[in-house]
């Protein structure tokens, strides 16, 4: 077991989350525009269909792990496997089925101090302090991020539809890039209680560049899904340069 010191404290890897909850929508957004904001990745983006990637807003509230208890927001964007050059739709959708596709953490808010130095130090995520309101109990769960009083997002998914074959645990991996680095990391989650729909999201953009960002991929616009997680577990096992 390896250990990393952040801020003055250990932390054994691989990190543990053992309670959380999460809601996102996922978007149908340009593959060009995705793929210009992504290119220094050396990554590319991978199509549900010609022309068309997927990008989704996450909100996290981490309530019992290794880090401590924090808020996040993510916005992800599906990735080929970086060993996958030049694939194809009906490559991408393989890989979309069978865990092969990887998720590319583009922006990463979050709300604590040793979280972000511990994302940024051990996995090479791209966290930034902000200011976060987040309801995650209500059957229509909403959250807003800011960062230095302007509004970068605030999101509002309505419930959903119990999916129990998505109550599996998964393997994906995400992929981080700061400092001229793009790294992956093994990713474990084990979600119970899923409630997923078709469309059910509301977003709101705000004047914060990664607003900006958003609204260049075509936001707001509605979403393919939605999906509430109300029980979350996860491991992160150590980052790998590519």
């Amino acid at each position: 077991m390896t250990a990393h010191e952040i801020l003055g404290r250990q932390v054994a890897m691989p990190v543990q989350i053992r309670k959380a909850t999460a809601f996102m929508a996922m978007y149908s957004v340009p593959t060009s525009a995705a793929q210009r904001l992504i290119d220094p990745t050396g990554l590319e983006i991978l199509q549900y269909r010609p022309g068309r990637g997927l990008c989704g807003l996450v909100f996290v509230d981490y309530v019992d792990g290794d880090l401590g208890p924090y808020n996040e927001f993510g916005v992800v964007f599906m990735v080929r496997d970086h060993r996958t050059r030049g694939g194809s739709v009906p490559g991408d959708l393989r890989a979309l089925a069978t865990g092969g596709s990887g998720a590319l953490i583009h922006q990463l808010p979050v709300d604590g101090d040793f979280t972000l130095a511990a994302g940024r130090g051990i996995w090479g995520f791209p966290k930034v302090l902000a200011e976060f309101e987040a309801d995650h109990a209500s059957d229509v769960k909403r959250a807003s991020v800011s960062q230095d009083g302007q509004l970068i997002v605030d999101l509002t998914v309505k419930r959903g539809f119990r999916a129990p074959g998505a109550a599996k645990s998964t393997t994906m991996q995400a992929y981080s890039h700061i400092d001229a680095i793009t790294r992956c990391t093994s990713w474990d989650m084990n979600p119970d209680g899923v409630r997923t729909r078709l469309g059910g999201a509301e977003v709101t953009l705000g004047s914060h560049p990664i607003a900006d960002e958003l609204r260049s991929l075509g936001l707001p616009r509605r979403a393919l899904m939605t999906t509430s997680i109300p029980d979350l577990k996860m491991t992160f096992g150590e980052a790998t340069a590519v």
